[in-house]
């Protein structure tokens, strides 16, 4: 897992050109280019070649580009991983991932090098999240993106910007994710014109500990970059601890005092993602 912010990530369908192009200028930090539930079946094969042209084009800057394939078990998932496999995105992003053996069959498919962000969205999954992040041991996992919509419609829950019904998943997805430092990203908030519960979201996401937070609109990327953005306070305070760490009479210890208080070596990994989320 790379230090980088990845404080928004912004799902764009990529039947739609005008929406990738516009996608170059947006403050995002992380474009998903959607081959699943946003384009119509009569359009996958389009937005197929307009996303391996996407990235082969490049022009994305600092942004991380990563493609949304459709399933395995679809009509297009095996066209789609054979098309990205020479484009090399900066990660696939894999639909309705349940278990091990599916984010196997993902990685045997894989082009050398792409890293695999997994979506978290159905109830079963929620059962095996420790064994499945473990799989980035041994192959190209990199990362889990919850899938809240699809998780409410299986369940049959009602969520409010708070969502109760998620609290218990959504610290054991976190947890897992760390454990086996994957990238986290929260689920999307689908009430557009709601932007006092959108913050009010996101902000519990930035307290359960994601990385950032999927979205639907560009309109959503500015609060969510500003309550992901770290405060003067704590970039300083992150700042000293990779210091400290970077001093080499520090080098071989795993704890050290600093400031009166002492620090761990669990204690630069945040630091280092607290600075990542400001180099923008």
């Amino acid at each position: 897992m790379t230090d980088r912010p990845r404080r928004s990530a912004l799902y764009l369908p990529a039947s739609n050109a005008r929406a990738i192009e516009k996608a170059r200028t947006l403050e995002c930090d992380v474009v998903i280019l959607d081959l699943e539930d946003a384009v119509a079946p009569d359009l996958k094969s389009l937005a197929r070649d307009q996303a391996v042209a996407a990235v082969r084009d490049g022009g994305f800057g600092r942004r991380e580009l990563v493609v949304r394939v459709n399933g395995l078990d679809t009509l297009w998932g095996e066209d789609d991983l054979t098309a990205l496999a020479q484009a090399s995105p900066d990660a696939i992003l894999a639909p309705k991932v349940s278990d091990v053996a599916t984010i196997e069959a993902y990685g045997a498919r894989l082009a050398t090098g792409t890293p695999l962000w997994v979506m978290i969205e159905t109830a079963i999954s929620l059962f095996r999240l420790e064994a499945m992040a473990a799989t980035a041991r041994t192959g190209p996992l990199a990362g889990f993106v919850l899938g809240t919509n699809d998780l409410a419609a299986e369940m049959g829950v009602q969520t409010d910007a708070l969502r109760a019904p998620f609290v218990g998943a959504m610290g054991l997805a976190v947890a897992a994710a760390r454990a086996h430092r994957l990238i986290i990203l929260d689920g999307v908030f689908n009430a557009l014109d709601d932007l006092e519960g959108f913050e009010t979201q996101t902000r519990q996401a930035l307290e359960f500990g994601f990385d950032g937070k999927t979205l639907i609109h560009p309109s959503q990327i500015a609060p969510c970059n500003a309550i992901f953005r770290p405060d003067a306070r704590q970039v300083a305070a992150a700042q000293t601890i990779v210091d400290a760490f970077a001093d080499p009479a520090n080098a071989d210890k795993g704890a050290i005092r600093l400031d009166g208080r002492m620090v761990e070596r669990l204690h630069l990994r945040q630091a280092e993602r607290t600075l990542a989320a400001v180099r923008v």
